[in-house]
């Protein structure tokens, strides 16, 4: 019977069909040694916490890996197509989520929520001074939003806030552009950072967009600006961030990405009340850890079958991948 690692569970109707397909493996924590360990002997990976860039040297056994979850910087992908393993992702089944996400943000973030939650702790004594900010809260019809990246998330957004509030929607990307798009003008970064009241982060992390948001991209902003980034930590350059937010030229953020988790009890965005933290959740919910469950146990499923899974990422190391296959059947 084949073994497949989970890096961390997933849903519970999703795992009990996974059973089905083979032992399943749960780490009981995502440190390096843990999951080199647990991966030796395994045919297949479904990943939601780093792999360590040598688990294909470490697990010879592996034939592919399947992130739940769209982004794919959390595995090794040139070492697994030099290894013939693939890889699969799961783009696109959390969008919505990720979009409902961002605009709950983005209301608190015009409405003050977060400062008018403090001052109402403070009991009677802080009623009038919580309701005082409601005046410089704002409406988000008519402000612009900027989206950094335009993929199933991006769109997922600009659905969101272009057609139910009646918002502008500004799009930089670099992949292709569909025709006719309609949900988003495309432009430079540059002018969508000048124009927007909302800068959305939802941009895959890539050597291109690493540090992509600096101080100088920050300097461009509106003052009074706000940013929100569900995309990698590393996409913004953490100490211009906090310089850009202490210094009070953006309005707030939004951030559900860092570049190291947990946050450190000292970390400057703990002090700050205008600016929104959790836990990299954004595309996590009941109905979303169901879908992703269920589209990886079906990757895992064409894996085991010897075939190339939908959403392959690598689909170069399909040729050394089957080679493989034959060679354990031989």
């Amino acid at each position: 019977m084949p073994r497949i690692l989970l890096t961390q569970s997933i849903h519970p109707q999703a795992q009990a069909r996974l059973a089905e397909q083979g032992e399943i493996i749960v780490a009981p924590n995502a440190a390096p040694a843990t999951l080199r360990a647990l991966a030796i002997g395994c045919e297949v990976v479904i990943v939601r916490a780093q792999l360590p860039d040598d688990i294909f040297d470490a697990a010879a056994s592996l034939i592919g890996a399947v992130r739940h979850g769209a982004g794919v910087d959390m595995i090794p992908i040139a070492a697994a197509t030099a290894r013939g393993v693939l890889v699969a992702n799961l783009p696109g089944v959390n969008a919505n989520t990720v979009a409902e996400h961002v605009l709950r943000s983005m209301l608190q973030l015009a409405r003050l929520s977060a400062p008018m939650t403090l001052r109402l702790r403070e009991r009677s004594a802080g009623w009038a001074r919580a309701r005082a900010l409601a005046d410089a809260g704002f409406e988000l019809a008519g402000r612009t939003l900027g989206l950094v990246g335009f993929g199933h998330v991006g769109r997922a957004i600009a659905h969101l806030c272009g057609a139910g509030l009646s918002m502008t929607v500004l799009a930089h990307t670099r992949s292709t552009w569909l025709t006719g798009e309609r949900l988003a003008l495309r432009v430079p970064l540059a002018e969508l950072l000048a124009q927007s009241d909302f800068v959305v982060l939802a941009c895959p992390l890539t050597d291109e967009t690493r540090g992509l948001i600096g101080a100088p991209e920050l300097a461009l902003m509106k003052r009074g600006a706000c940013l929100v980034n569900v995309a990698r930590g590393a996409v913004v350059a953490e100490p211009a961030l906090i310089e850009a937010l202490q210094s009070r030229r953006l309005a707030g953020a939004a951030l559900d990405v860092f570049d190291a988790i947990p946050l450190r009890d000292d970390h400057p965005y703990w002090g700050m009340e205008h600016v929104l933290i959790t836990p990299h959740v954004a595309g996590i919910t009941e109905d979303s850890m169901q879908r992703m469950g269920h589209a990886a146990v079906l990757a895992v499923t064409h894996l085991l079958r010897g075939e190339v899974p939908p959403n392959c990422i690598n689909p170069q190391a399909a040729t050394a991948f089957l080679q493989r296959l034959e060679l354990r059947r031989g």
